[in-house]
């Protein structure tokens, strides 16, 4: 049994997702959210009959604050957290992580949006390699290793189940697909190596932790869809890179860029501020700058 839970992120629905697994040996958590969504975490788990204790085992699909920002506080109450290799430094002293977060945010947007992050004790934190499956009770879950959106990334499959973390995009309330892209580890080929992938796993259900549910018959046009959008974005910024535009500059050109393609997708304006909710478009600016820079210097 597997529970969306809607994380009600800056008290807004459909932005950001848990997922609850419902094993023989207790619930299992996939995602936890950030610290700031802690309390709705709480309750969403105690209306299914459970507490936050009850649960044992927590997998994250990244390191990302909306994905992991939680996971020390359910380490705090004895889970073992399950995540990439390359994430684990970061878990157990997220000093860089919360420094880096606070350049991007500022102390104010920190504190409204993430709230807080601790150290994770090294006994409770557990990497996984790629293709390692991990049993937890009656579930079986298996680990691919998905960079793109990010290098500590990982997709988790269940059964014919996966939950896809952002490497299969953001997709609210039938609107399109878009592709997140973030600084600093946004890598266009390793995406289209991941969504091949994703494509060669026959899925019956796909989990967006931004936002729910793509079954089976639209998995493969959704996947289709996100690529060529991270393709259109990419190549929208790269002549604004070209011409050795900053990013303050070329920000508000590409938020009315995106917003034209919600738009004409029928996206309405409240759809809108969910997309932005969980997908700021400024945000892909730098990560696609970051990303052509680090493309041409190689």
């Amino acid at each position: 049994m597997i529970n969306i839970l809607d994380l009600q992120f800056q008290d807004k629905p459909d932005t950001i997702a848990a997922f609850l697994l419902e094993a023989s040996s207790g619930p299992v958590l996939v995602e936890t959210g950030p610290y700031s969504t802690f309390q709705p975490l709480k309750k969403a788990v105690e209306a299914k009959g459970y507490s936050l204790e009850d649960i044992k085992q927590v997998f994250i699909t990244h390191i990302h604050l909306d994905h992991a920002g939680a996971a020390w506080a359910l380490a705090e109450r004895g889970a073992t957290v399950y995540l990439h290799p390359f994430g684990k430094k970061h878990m157990e002293d997220p000093s860089k992580l919360l420094a880096s977060a606070t350049r991007i945010y500022g102390e104010e947007g920190m504190e409204r949006l993430w709230s807080t992050l601790k150290p994770i004790p090294d006994d409770k934190l557990r990497t996984v390699g790629h293709e390692e499956v991990i049993k937890v009770g009656d579930i079986e879950l298996k680990a691919w290793h998905t960079p793109g959106h990010a290098v500590h990334h990982i997709a988790w499959q269940a059964g014919r189940s996966l939950f896809a973390g952002d490497v299969a995009g953001v997709k609210i309330e039938g609107g399109p697909v878009m592709p997140p892209c973030p600084p600093p580890d946004i890598n266009i080929e390793d995406w289209q190596d991941s969504l091949n992938l994703l494509r060669s796993l026959n899925l019956d259900n796909l989990y967006l932790t931004h936002f729910g549910l793509i079954p089976a018959g639209q998995i493969s046009q959704h996947l289709d869809n996100l690529e060529a959008g991270l393709l259109r974005w990419a190549k929208w910024i790269l002549p604004h890179f070209e011409a050795n535009k900053t990013a303050e500059e070329i920000t508000p050109l590409f938020q009315a860029f995106v917003r034209k393609e919600l738009e004409e997708a029928g996206v309405t304006d409240a759809q809108y501020e969910l997309y932005e909710n969980a997908n700021p478009a400024w945000m892909s600016v730098a990560g696609l700058l970051r990303y052509w820079r680090k493309k041409r210097q190689d």
